[in-house]
């Protein structure tokens, strides 16, 4: 796995605005606090019956591929509900840390409004990639990864000259800095070999995250074209590391 840390292209002491990308933050953070998730609220119980709390709790509100596509409305508004439901803190942290990362850029660049519809309309239909293909199965997908592997996807496309700091495992963790044209593709390669070798059952996504990052990028490619492609702008500098 590789760890992307920062973007960086700041030409101007102007701090981007994105209220939107807080907001999600903010969001998926409260309600994977008050959830059975976290562990800290002791209205779910302990042991077994915390188990048993969780699985009724992604099953709930996570997408079931074989229920998904039944007559139920309940079951069609679950890819959207799935993007704000989190099943660790690991899950949690590295999700919204990758959408700090790249999603100041993206939502400055679209607009709040578009970007929301961006986010949540790419992330659906990546859980429901995803469903699609594994339609007999019976396991819970829960995350936002299909929509911030969208929001990666846009940005390769806006920001492709972007600096982005890197902890390559096989280098032992040192910090590289790359464009987001070197550093994004190997992310794309890493998930679709790690997609065919994937099973439908418990585990990491990673075809709905190639799925959003495909629907991400030809977004942006068929919103912005290369005419108004951007070549740098300021970014905020963290880290994060992304999972499903």
């Amino acid at each position: 796995m590789i760890s992307l840390w920062s973007t960086v292209g700041r030409r101007t002491a102007r701090r981007p605005q994105a209220p939107v990308m807080y907001g999600l933050i903010a969001l998926c953070c409260l309600i994977f606090l008050i959830g059975p998730a976290s562990g800290l609220s002791p209205a779910y119980g302990s042991g077994d019956a915390l188990l048993a709390a969780q699985r009724a709790y992604f099953r709930h509100w996570g997408v079931v591929p074989a229920e998904l596509f039944e007559d139920s409305p309940g079951s069609a508004l679950t890819p959207a509900t799935a993007l704000f439901v989190h099943g660790s803190w690991v899950h949690l942290l590295g999700n919204m840390l990758f959408l700090y990362v790249f999603g100041v850029m993206t939502e400055e660049r679209m607009g709040r409004v578009e970007f929301t519809l961006f986010y949540l309309g790419c992330g659906y239909l990546a859980l429901l990639g995803y469903a699609a293909a594994h339609a007999r199965s019976e396991q819970s997908l829960v995350g936002a990864s299909g929509a911030i592997s969208a929001v990666l996807g846009a940005f390769l496309f806006l920001f492709p000259r972007a600096r982005v700091t890197s902890l390559l495992p096989f280098l032992f963790f040192l910090p590289l800095r790359f464009p987001a044209w070197v550093v994004l593709p190997f992310w794309v390669a890493l998930q679709w070999v790690a997609a065919r070798q994937a099973s439908s059952g418990p585990g990491v996504a990673y075809l709905a995250h190639l799925v959003g990052f495909g629907l991400g990028f030809c977004y942006a490619w068929a919103r912005f074209g290369r005419a108004t492609r951007v070549k740098a702008a300021p970014a905020p500098a963290t880290e994060g590391e992304n999972q499903p």
